[in-house]
């Protein structure tokens, strides 16, 4: 039982000093675009807001998106509706350019500025750590290991210690010595966090492996795969991509269109159910028809198995927003935990390797 301890101990130290330096990194900026929609909304009001005595009326905005599709034909790849933060309508161009237009009156408001570029590149660093191919399994990998193992493991060694005395396990000294110190705020910090830490780090890990995660959330499934069949929309159907513009879904808010690349491509047409911030499950529909306008692939959260309907969960849990304004500040406190930790736990272990040296 020593050595398994030992073990433990030099798993969590050496795991710590790696793997915890990774999520130190994605914890702060994860915290920061948290909040993405209020600051970029704050920064660029011109750009993304049309004041809230401007109620978006659906006929009107697909009407707008439908027109200013026509107008820029073939050159651009994108259309975003108003989404999130978005209150306005977003064409993203074959050129890389994002230039934005009011959603009824179809003015031009101006191009992406250095704000919100910054939070995309943020997004992008947090996901890839800005490496190319490989960045996303590294960070993946890293965040398997970090709720797999190193917190764990942590927990362990805090049950080890307290399990006979709770509170105490709880207690920060905080007119002890830097050592002491620097160990009670790590105990109380790692354990304290550890079940918002391992829900963000297994959802984020998600993202990067998310074949085998749906692969293992099939298992809950039905034994009967549901048949699509809703109204005209089944696999199959046919009708100009126009339509689906022009005659908004019942259920669902448009919030982009995918154009087709080239002429042997077809659209792709993403809805949600709230087109703004909401607490609660994420409810989506993804549409794709080829240049005819038949439907190629339909997915809707209503028919879906239950295994996608919990894979399509991740994203908002991972980011707090199923949990409204309370879960959103709980992932952002969070975020911020890695970091102590990881400088607290790095404290100690050259304040130990010191002491040896001496």
């Amino acid at each position: 039982m020593i050595i398994f301890n030992r073990f433990i101990r030099n798993l969590h130290l050496w795991l710590g000093l790696t793997c915890g330096l990774i999520a130190s990194i994605s914890g702060l900026t994860g915290s920061l675009y948290i909040w993405q929609p209020e600051i970029t909304s704050m920064l660029n009001p011109e750009l993304l807001t049309i004041g809230q005595n401007n109620p978006l009326h659906d006929t009107s905005l697909y009407t707008t998106a439908s027109n200013l599709m026509e107008q820029h034909g073939d050159s651009i790849a994108k259309i975003n509706l108003p989404y999130r933060q978005q209150q306005t309508i977003s064409l993203i161009y074959k050129n890389g350019e994002t230039l934005y237009y009011h959603p009824f009156t179809a003015d031009f408001l101006g191009e992406k500025s250095a704000s919100i570029e910054f939070f995309e590149d943020l997004l992008n660093f947090h996901r890839t750590l800005g490496i190319p191919k490989i960045g996303k399994y590294i960070t993946g990998t890293s965040t398997i290991l970090f709720f797999l193992l190193l917190l764990s493991s942590g927990t362990y060694l805090w049950w080890k210690t307290y399990s006979t005395n709770f509170i105490k396990g709880f207690q920060i000294k905080w007119t002890a010595k830097k050592k002491k110190l620097n160990y009670d705020l790590h105990k109380v910090l790692g354990v304290s966090f550890f079940i918002p830490l391992m829900v963000i780090a297994f959802t984020g890990a998600y993202f990067t492996y998310s074949t085998y995660y749906r692969t293992v959330l099939s298992i809950f499934d039905d034994t009967e795969i549901t048949k699509l069949n809703l109204e005209e929309q089944t696999i199959g159907s046919a009708k100009p991509y126009q339509d689906y513009l022009r005659t908004p879904d019942k259920d669902y808010d448009l919030r982009a269109v995918i154009l087709p690349k080239n002429k042997q491509e077809g659209y792709h047409f993403r809805y949600i159910e709230d087109r703004f911030l909401m607490a609660g499950l994420r409810k989506t529909k993804e549409l794709k028809i080829d240049p005819t306008g038949t439907i190629t692939s339909l997915t809707d959260f209503q028919t879906d198995s239950n295994g996608n309907r919990i894979a399509a969960q991740f994203y908002p849990v991972h980011i707090g927003e199923i949990g409204g304004l309370f879960g959103r500040i709980l992932v952002f406190i969070s975020g911020l935990i890695p970091i102590i930790l990881y400088i607290t736990g790095l404290r100690l272990y050259l304040l130990k390797k010191k002491k040896r040296l001496i």
